[in-house]
């Protein structure tokens, strides 16, 4: 039994081929544009851009998705954008309302962010970043409370989709053009 279990993790397959240099040319293109955009944002932060709160980390995660794979199921707008938002909203909950320690709250707000997703068919892996840096961010993050879904969250998954559109409907490859679809 121990040995079946285990010869499943063997996997089996080879991994899949490079993309062509096309397809790594425009993921870069539009990775490059989005995180610039909410860099430049995150600029007019008075304090130096590691500590501003625009610039969230699970926007990176959310590049490679819409840029890197946007063809994908979790890298549609509505993923992308309900995702964040619900986690975001989540993270903030559990941190406002649950009297627990860090370590509860950090695995509260990503298990239920990724059970909330599922149900909303908005499930976007970096949600559940979003969520733990909700309870985890540190005090400027946690002072912000639900603020925190509007403006970094929206914010900057909005300016990320825009560069999406705009970026991967430039090339003219038709596997390539996204949204695949928006509801």
């Amino acid at each position: 039994m121990i040995r079946a279990y285990l010869k499943k993790m063997q996997g089996g397959e080879y991994s899949p081929p490079r993309k062509p240099f096309s397809k790594i040319a425009w993921s870069w293109l539009g990775a490059f544009v989005g995180i610039y955009l909410i860099s430049i944002l995150s600029s007019y932060n008075p304090e130096n851009l590691q500590n501003s709160i625009f610039l969230v980390a699970s926007f990176g995660a959310s590049a490679v998705l819409i840029y890197g794979t946007p063809q994908a199921e979790l890298s549609q707008p509505r993923n992308l954008i309900g995702g964040h938002l619900i986690s975001a909203a989540i993270g903030v909950t559990i941190f406002k309302y649950c009297p627990f320690d860090v370590t509860l709250l950090s695995a509260l707000a990503v298990s239920l962010s990724i059970f909330a997703m599922h149900l909303t068919r908005t499930l976007h892996p970096p949600g559940g970043a979003t969520a733990l840096i909700a309870v985890i961010g540190g005090a400027e993050i946690q002072s912000m409370g639900y603020l925190f879904v509007v403006f970094p969250i929206f914010s900057g998954t909005l300016i990320l989709l825009i560069v999406a559109l705009f970026v991967n409907n430039l090339s003219g490859n038709a596997k390539r053009h996204y949204p695949r679809y928006w509801l």
